[in-house]
């Protein structure tokens, strides 16, 4: 009788699942800076979605960049300490992980129309609280403000209308409660 066997080799890693994070990168205003953090990402092949940075105090010459990325825990976790290790930076945060926060963006979208295609956007933006901020007799540019994922189901859906062109500004975030970053 043949007993089952068994393997005595270890059981394979699991894949990591890439996941979508959101960083706050607090750094020194000044030339060079933002080119460096760019290069951390080129040079190790890591993906930028959305990239934004701002003054934020002006007397103590900050500048706030918000990342948003996709990667494996690990690499996450490489990315924040690689940036953590630049000298013109503060502070890195990871607001995905820290918590709850809030995300936003803007979008300047374009469509072209005329007749019900022309009604049925004017309809569509109102449901998504988009601005009209320019109108011709065959267009109109929206605004709109929201989650990335609001604003991708609002240029979706003004696809098939007649959408000439989109401009994004890229995602600001913050975290929620009292502290400051």
């Amino acid at each position: 009788m043949n007993a089952p066997t068994t393997s005595h080799y270890p059981a394979a890693p699991t894949a990591q699942k890439a996941e979508t994070h959101t960083l706050s990168v607090l750094v020194d205003n000044e030339p060079g800076v933002l080119a460096r953090v760019i290069g951390l990402f080129a040079g190790r092949g890591y993906n930028i979605e959305s990239l934004t940075v701002s003054e934020t105090e002006h007397r103590q010459h900050l500048s706030l960049i918000t990342i948003v990325t996709t990667g494996t825990p690990m690499v996450i976790e490489q990315i924040k300490n690689q940036l953590d290790r630049l000298v013109p930076v503060h502070k890195v945060s990871d607001l995905t992980e820290e918590g709850a926060h809030l995300e936003r963006e803007l979008a300047l979208v374009k469509v072209r129309g005329t007749g019900n295609k022309r009604v049925e956007s004017l309809r569509i933006a109102d449901i998504f609280r988009a601005r009209v901020v320019d109108s011709t007799i065959e267009s109109f540019v929206f605004e709109m403000t929201g989650s990335s994922g609001k604003l991708n189901v609002f240029i979706n859906l003004m696809q098939p209308l007649g959408l000439v062109e989109v401009s994004r500004t890229g995602v600001v975030a913050i975290a929620r409660g009292p502290e400051a970053l």
